[in-house]
């Protein structure tokens, strides 16, 4: 059975979509963006503030799920410019420990918001 997962300490989806799904043991988590969860706007300040806050944003709906970065076992991330990839990679090993999770990484033009990135992920329920 599909279960949807949703906190207030992360942005309301801004569609028709989950802000995360589990089923089966695995939660698919959506998209973050740097939205501020209590005003909705986009955070200021560039790649690393961006970065920072997809990441607050993420381990709070992992957190929602009863999980943490430690079980998370795939990762997209969109980015509009990957000459920013060396800031982003650095924020993103930050939170993330070995075994590190599969990732890809993707240029895109545009992201919902005109925000510079976007991370999404898959993770597991520990037995």
């Amino acid at each position: 059975m599909k279960t949807s997962i949703h906190t207030r300490n992360a942005p309301a989806a801004i569609g028709p979509y989950s802000q995360a799904v589990e089923q089966n043991g695995m939660v698919f988590c959506s998209g973050q963006i740097a939205l501020d969860p209590a005003s909705g706007a986009l955070v200021e300040g560039g790649i690393e503030f961006e970065t920072r806050r997809v990441l607050q944003n993420l381990g709070e709906v992992l957190a929602a799920a009863g999980l943490d970065f430690i079980d998370v076992v795939k990762t997209t991330i969109f980015m509009v410019d990957l000459a920013e990839f060396e800031i982003v990679n650095r924020i993103y090993g930050e939170h993330f420990e070995p075994p590190y999770p599969a990732r890809s990484t993707v240029q895109v033009a545009a992201l919902p918001r005109n925000a510079r990135i976007e991370i999404d992920a898959i993770a597991l329920k520990r037995d």
